[in-house]
């Protein structure tokens, strides 16, 4: 399919179109981006048009996951490969609001998550889950989808969501789709495209890492030993670690001894001046039993 994407900018113009569908009994998955799209995210459409009648994409960088610090003024936008890339897959439809639809003047209502928000990107970045909480509260509200499709690369981020949609008693399910990586093993990011020639080569031992200590835990070896590993491994490769460990992986809280519960292995690392995130899940099939 090559027709133009509709691309709807204001509320009532996204409402109309939403009842219409509604009206003709069809179903809408909505996958909320910040544009720049690559692979992972045209994972993500395909997913949601293999679950739902219409497949809404929405666009907009949100400002208020980003701290004065960080990278907002030159997170990578193009609006028009974006939909480009989008009537491709059939999308039916791009919500891309402006700043000013998203949050208007006077706007003053945002939402504080606790539980899977707390800790790992949380001890780096206070803001970020309140940021990403409001607004995808927001987007499903103004797009009611029946679902909402996140990938797995930001893994914390989904289980934030999917709290949130939880706890709040939003009528939507929240579906995660894996990590969707590069032939070299990269997760696929946005922010990849921020690094040099020698970082991008360097860039994979991200997932070697990760994945040791996910085999570490596995088989119930000395998953301090293995997480120690991996930090220094790191650190010989260029990076400098903001976290690596092994987390619940519903709750994400701190491991107990012996537990049989699912696993995940988490980083957050800079690579130069890009920070990466990835994570993995531990085989709990191939955990030894204490």
């Amino acid at each position: 399919m090559s027709s133009a994407v509709p691309v709807i900018r204001s509320l009532s113009g996204l409402r109309v179109q939403v009842k219409a569908w509604r009206g003709a009994t069809e179903t809408v998955a909505l996958v909320p981006t910040m544009g720049a799209l690559h692979e992972g995210h045209l994972e993500l459409v395909r997913l949601a048009k293999a679950r739902c009648r219409r497949a809404v994409v929405s666009i907009f960088v949100n400002p208020a996951q980003f701290a004065p610090h960080e990278d907002f003024d030159r997170y990578p936008r193009d609006e028009a490969g974006d939909l480009a890339k989008l009537a491709r897959l059939g999308c039916d439809l791009v919500w891309a609001p402006d700043r000013s639809v998203m949050y208007p003047d006077g706007f003053a209502t945002r939402i504080v998550p606790a539980g899977a928000a707390d800790g790992l990107e949380s001890d780096f970045r206070p803001h970020f889950f309140g940021g990403v909480a409001t607004v995808c509260c927001k987007l499903f509200t103004q797009v009611a989808p029946d679902i909402a499709v996140f990938g797995e690369k930001d893994y914390q981020q989904l289980r934030v969501v999917t709290q949130l949609a939880r706890d709040l008693d939003l009528p939507l399910e929240i579906v995660g789709l894996p990590t969707v990586r590069e032939a070299d093993g990269l997760a696929m990011s946005s922010r990849n495209a921020y690094l040099s020639p020698d970082e991008r080569k360097a860039a994979p031992m991200l997932i070697r890492v990760i994945t040791d200590v996910a085999d570490a835990a596995a088989k119930n070896a000395d998953v301090a030993a293995a997480i120690a590993e991996g930090k220094a491994a790191l650190a010989a490769a260029g990076f400098r670690v903001d976290y690596l460990e092994v987390r619940d992986a519903e709750t994400l809280q701190p491991v107990a001894p012996g537990t049989q519960r699912p696993l995940r292995v988490l980083v957050a690392a800079w690579l130069g001046k890009t920070r990466l995130i990835d994570n993995v899940g531990v085989a709990a099939a191939a955990r030894a039993r204490p």
